[in-house]
């Protein structure tokens, strides 16, 4: 009976929240080792699911890119990484559409079919609703000169020569076409984005799922950005125990200037602003290794991630 009970409960306390997101649309960032494990990807698509069932309208981006990195391992091509970006080469770039778009793209629209809803890949072989220019880094040369005043106080600011660091078939997103997006939402479709974009000369272009799912949120006015991972969320520092529950743009920023935010963890956070700029009034990272951490997230008081707000 107390079983029971505590159902009733979170049923209850879901209600609330699927009252107020009915007909909102939410963007998913699905990416890190949960595309590795089948239950943990089975227990997303099932979330994303649940929340087209009971009237939100769910968008679906993923990455792949530890099965990347092994096809790239197993063709003797070492991967490399810029700032949280993979460099790419030709052969980079087929291995990345391969696995990107005729496998994880693939098999989630089938799962998401097998479960009910119907699901529509967008990618680079069929209908390209993302599209990207080339990326390009500027990074200061080390003993070029000052960052800042001369230690002197005399004399103006001499700022370091910067060069640009090519990452090779990487692209920014430049352009989404959402209007399409909305279209599919409104006849009740779920579409499944492949982070593979096209370039304005009709070329292609590996771009980062995180970068992707925020520029979709932000094309759309989702109301919601979550991006899954296998991370619990931002730390305000190297201590385990400061994962933070909720953090401001500004106070992200901070936490950039002083190194705690790094690596991977980047291009999330510049995803999240991206899409709040824009109007989504808010993003969220959280662990997909927690079984059905989405539903977690969205329909209960108190989440099990990071939301981040402007």
């Amino acid at each position: 009976m107390e079983e029971a009970i505590a159902k009733a409960a979170t049923l209850v306390e879901a209600y609330e929240y699927i009252r107020r997101f009915d007909g909102k649309a939410v963007v998913v960032k699905m990416g890190g080792s949960i595309m590795d494990d089948p239950k943990a990807m089975q227990s997303l698509v099932q979330d994303v699911c649940f929340m087209h069932a009971v009237g939100m309208r769910p968008v679906l981006v993923h990455g792949g890119g530890k099965s990347i990195t092994e096809q790239m391992q197993a063709a003797g091509i070492e991967a490399q990484f810029v700032q949280g970006r993979r460099y790419t080469d030709e052969r980079t770039l087929a291995i990345a559409e391969h696995v990107l778009v005729n496998q994880v793209n693939k098999q989630l629209v089938e799962m998401i079919n097998e479960l009910g809803p119907r699901a529509m890949g967008l990618h680079s072989l069929g209908s390209c609703v993302v599209f990207a220019k080339r990326l390009f880094f500027e990074l200061a040369e080390s003993g070029g000169g000052d960052s800042g005043p001369r230690a002197s106080g005399r004399g103006p600011a001499v700022e370091s020569p910067k060069r640009k660091i090519d990452l090779g078939f990487v692209g920014e997103v430049e352009w989404v076409n959402g209007n399409l997006i909305k279209a599919l939402l409104e006849a009740r479709y779920i579409p499944v984005i492949a982070p593979i974009c096209r370039d304005a000369a009709g070329g292609k272009l590996n771009v980062n799922a995180d970068s992707v799912a925020g520029y979709v949120a932000a094309a759309i006015r989702a109301e919601k950005l979550v991006l899954v991972s296998d991370t619990h969320g931002i730390r305000t520092s190297d201590d385990p125990q400061s994962l933070s529950s909720s953090l401001t743009k500004a106070q992200i920023e901070g936490l950039i200037e002083r190194g705690v935010i790094t690596g991977g963890m980047l291009p999330k956070v510049e995803a999240s602003i991206t899409a709040l700029k824009a109007g989504v009034s808010k993003a969220h990272i959280i662990d997909g290794r927690i079984p059905h951490s989405l539903m977690l997230e969205v329909y209960t008081k108190s989440g099990v991630g990071t939301e981040i707000v402007l």
